[in-house]
């Protein structure tokens, strides 16, 4: 199976971004405006390839591109250099340096609100019971 949205490209193996170690921890950020350039290149170069190679009386149909909204990248940290826990929960954006010795154990950037909790579905109560 092609992956139709390839990844970003990462080194072999993610250390942490501070200090190299072997991470511990990771969080999302949103990619700069060179990754996200990088990643859209690389998603527009498979559907090209799917669509040379598809039928041409089926021409493959593809959505739109990925944007800034649909693509995080995973950020790592050691288990000295960790931001907190209720930080780590956001998706940071795209220009945020953690982990920075300066910030820890916060980051310097203003991370995307939550998202609102899904609601408790409510079981109901059984007929003989109302």
């Amino acid at each position: 199976m092609t992956n139709l949205h390839p990844a970003v490209t990462l080194p072999p193996v993610a250390n942490c971004g501070l200090c190299g170690a072997t991470p511990a921890v990771q969080w999302r950020r949103r990619l700069t405006a060179g990754e996200l350039a990088a990643y859209v290149a690389a998603a527009q170069a498979a559907r090209d390839r799917q669509t040379a190679a598809a039928d041409p009386a089926n021409p493959p149909a593809f959505g739109p591109l990925p944007t800034s909204d649909d693509v995080v990248r995973a950020v790592y940290a050691c288990a000295q250099h960790p931001i907190s826990a209720a930080s780590a929960a956001l998706v940071h954006g795209s220009t945020c340096t953690a982990p920075a010795a300066a910030a820890l154990p916060n980051c310097d950037c203003t991370p995307e609100p939550a998202p609102p909790p899904d609601p408790m579905p409510s079981p109901g109560l059984p007929p003989s019971w109302q």
